[in-house]
């Protein structure tokens, strides 16, 4: 297959978080010819019951390339123009998926060695996939992490620290709401409470943001209501600790606080001759942390359309995408050639 074949057919193999499976049998067949024919070998790297990671590699991994296997939800399939390939996980991450397979493929043809691929599970929830990985280190020295940058290597990324808010109250009749106690009402001044927190801002990375993500309660109009929960995501840009403790005290016990995850902000590696941006979203990179090697992160294709209807790839990005990650190898090839002379 080529390029843009391989990556309406990685588009078309439905793979929501938690349904990997499929996407992952194919890429253990697809990269274990691949592996045969030049001498690598291929592992199945179990994650859960029916979740697994894919490694392939060939001699010692100085570098992998990484990107992974799962989606957001709603799947639609793939179509094309002269100019995009549209669908779901289009540029986030199949077409980065394929663009990585085919720079390994044309390292290969010219018989360079020391290079993997991993494709790990479960990205967009939780990094299950990944921590599995970090668990299991094969020696690699570089991680080249594959996110739709539009083929910018990215300098940082902002972290992301997520609550799930729970109210709880009396029921009553709405007609003697002094006989209830409403649990909306506590939720939504709480809420208006953290939207009040002064959120730091970063010289590279910019404003910490915060977005109420999900809010429902109650049982009917006429009903004072007895629960109420909210989910909130802050995007950090410096240490968790002053944002937590903040929270802490808008709280102040008025409702549950749960934390429900927490991914530092990081500052990336950068290499000579590549065009250079900062990202808002968050990685899979903090939960390898450091096993696979020094992180980069590059890959074709905008974040702005990624987890929309409208998820496309430009093929032009891709193809240059191909060229960048044997280039970015080789660097870091070089980059360790040197240091261990």
């Amino acid at each position: 297959m080529n390029l843009f074949e391989l990556t309406r057919t990685l588009v078309d193999i439905e793979s929501i978080t938690g349904n990997e499976e499929k996407l992952g049998l194919f890429l253990l067949d697809y990269l274990g010819r691949l592996a045969r024919d030049t001498g690598g070998r291929v592992e199945r790297m179990e994650v859960e019951p029916h979740r697994f990671n894919v490694l392939a590699q060939w001699g010692e991994p100085r570098v992998t390339l990484s990107t992974h296997l799962d989606t957001v939800p709603p799947f639609f399939p793939s179509r094309e123009d002269d100019t995009f390939i549209y669908g779901r996980a289009a540029c986030d991450t199949k077409g980065i998926g394929a663009a990585m397979i085919k720079a390994v493929e044309a390292l290969l043809a010219a018989g360079e060695r020391g290079v993997a691929l991993l494709f790990v599970a479960g990205e967009e929830r939780n990094s299950v996939g990944a921590y599995t990985a970090a668990r299991n280190p094969r020696g690699s020295r570089y991680l080249v992490n594959g996110e739709p940058t539009e083929n910018r290597l990215a300098l940082g990324s902002k972290g992301a620290l997520r609550y799930e808010l729970t109210a709880r109250g009396r029921m009553a009749h709405s007609a003697y709401p002094e006989l209830g106690d409403s649990a909306i009402n506590k939720l939504l001044d709480v809420l208006a409470d953290l939207r009040a927190i002064p959120l730091p801002v970063d010289g590279l990375l910019g404003p910490g943001t915060m977005n109420i993500g999900t809010l429902s309660g109650g049982r009917a109009p006429n009903v004072i209501a007895d629960e109420a929960q909210a989910e909130v995501m802050i995007r950090l840009v410096d240490d968790a600790g002053p944002i937590r403790e903040a929270v802490r005290r808008a709280v102040a016990d008025r409702v549950e606080a749960r934390e429900i995850l927490m991914i530092p902000a990081l500052r990336l590696g950068s290499l000579p001759g590549l065009e250079t941006t900062v990202v808002a979203y968050t990685t899979d990179i903090p939960a390898f942390g450091g096993a696979w090697g020094k992180p980069f992160l590059i890959g074709p294709g905008s974040i702005h359309v990624a987890h929309t209807l409208e998820e496309r790839v430009e093929k032009r990005q891709l193809l240059e995408a191909v060229e960048i990650y044997q280039r970015i190898v080789r660097q870091l090839w070089n980059q360790e050639s040197k240091s261990e002379s």
